[in-house]
């Protein structure tokens, strides 16, 4: 062992296998594209009793404990956005209908001032 040596170097890594198609020889397409294709499907994982599938960037339980929980909790979720969305829906009918009380107020207004203005002159002509 030298003086100078690094005890700290890398070690060489080990090959890795090759793919089964490139050991059996068999390169046609749908057998590269079944062993190396981008449609892998959902990426499951199971841990104990609980199975979860990593779906649109969450994961999901299946079973266990926590998936009734967890599609209970979307349920209410969906009832959530649904509520929100009429909420919104009633809070736009009411400014409308505000909108309009105003409009009939101020028109009713404006007419009695002209009635109060034309009775005004009737009886100052008389």
């Amino acid at each position: 062992m030298s003086l100078f040596s690094n005890k700290f170097s890398l070690k060489k890594t080990p090959t890795r296998k090759a793919p089964t198609f490139l050991i059996n020889k068999d390169l046609s397409p749908n057998r590269i594209e079944k062993e190396l294709g981008p449609d892998v499907g959902p990426i499951r994982l199971q841990l104990g009793d609980q199975e979860a599938v990593f779906a649109n960037g969450v994961w999901i339980p299946e079973s266990g404990k926590v998936s009734g929980t967890f599609k209970e909790n979307e349920k209410l979720k969906k009832e959530v956005h649904k509520l929100e969305g009429e909420n919104y829906l009633l809070k736009l009918q009411f400014e409308i209908m505000l909108d309009l009380l105003t409009e009939s107020v101020t028109q009713n207004l404006s007419l009695r001032e002209e009635l109060e203005k034309l009775r005004n002159n009737i009886s100052s002509n008389r």
